[in-house]
């Protein structure tokens, strides 16, 4: 069985994101990128499929800039056999993105697309739908289990109201929730290692896929700070506070 695991860059989520000052988009500029969590958690899922004798090759997939080999390379030392880089500098919408990984589905026939359930950039939590859409496959969101047997995935995805199994035929598209699992850290010789293994770099238009943007940004702003908090005597006065300053009541 062969697995594609999509894998974003991102800004690393210990790092305090700053607005650019002219109010464009978000800084980026010598701060620290890192794989999309969610992204991580798909592949250390696809690895553990490998382990048990599920999967027979992972391969994983970045669109951006050429400086996402980073993110290629990590999945490549936690197990990953192979990367793939759809090379663009510009911004990449979710449908855009869709696209293309549909393009690459085409080329290399995956059984299986295990992917982040969302980025922590945009928080979007839309390609892999979309994704499943264009393909026509059946879709398993928010995973936190998953079991292949008998051409088939058994996934069990956290709702509102629970857990919900559901059972889909293969091909299909998962996408990793937070509980899935908790990703290994790649030790130094597979790190060695992965510098090794091949990354094949295209362009969209290679694929046949139109990445221009369709949505455009007017401004980013940062939160409004919040207000101090006041303590109050008795719950008259909390009630008093709500309805006369807060207005909530």
């Amino acid at each position: 069985m062969k697995l594609l695991v999509p894998v974003k860059r991102v800004v690393d989520y210990n790092v305090k994101v700053r607005v650019k000052a002219d109010n464009t988009g978000v800084e980026t500029a010598n701060v620290k990128m890192s794989m999309n969590p969610f992204d991580e958690i798909a592949v250390e899922e696809a690895v553990r499929l490998k382990e048990k004798g599920v999967a027979t090759e992972i391969i994983a997939v970045s669109c951006g800039p050429t400086a996402a080999q980073e993110q290629i390379r990590t999945a490549l030392a936690m197990g990953a056999d192979r990367g793939i880089l759809v090379e663009h500098d510009g911004v990449l919408e979710p449908i855009a993105v869709a696209k293309l990984l549909k393009a690459l589905i085409a080329k290399e026939s995956p059984d299986l697309v295990v992917m982040g359930k969302q980025a922590i950039d945009d928080d979007m939590n839309a390609t892999g739908q979309m994704l499943a859409a264009l393909m026509g496959w059946p879709q398993g969101t928010f995973a936190s289990k998953v079991e292949i047997a008998d051409g088939a995935a058994t996934v069990t995805r956290e709702v509102d109201g629970g857990l919900e199994t559901v059972k889909l035929k293969l091909p299909a598209v998962v996408t990793a929730d937070l509980r899935l699992n908790e990703p290994r850290y790649a030790s130094l010789p597979n790190i060695m290692k992965a510098r090794k293994k091949p990354i094949e770099t295209i362009k969209p238009a290679d694929l046949g896929v139109d990445v221009t943007p369709r949505l455009s940004v007017l401004r980013v702003e940062e939160p409004a700070k919040r207000q101090a908090g006041a303590r109050v005597a008795s719950v008259q006065e909390l009630v008093e506070k709500l309805r006369n300053e807060a207005k909530v009541i």
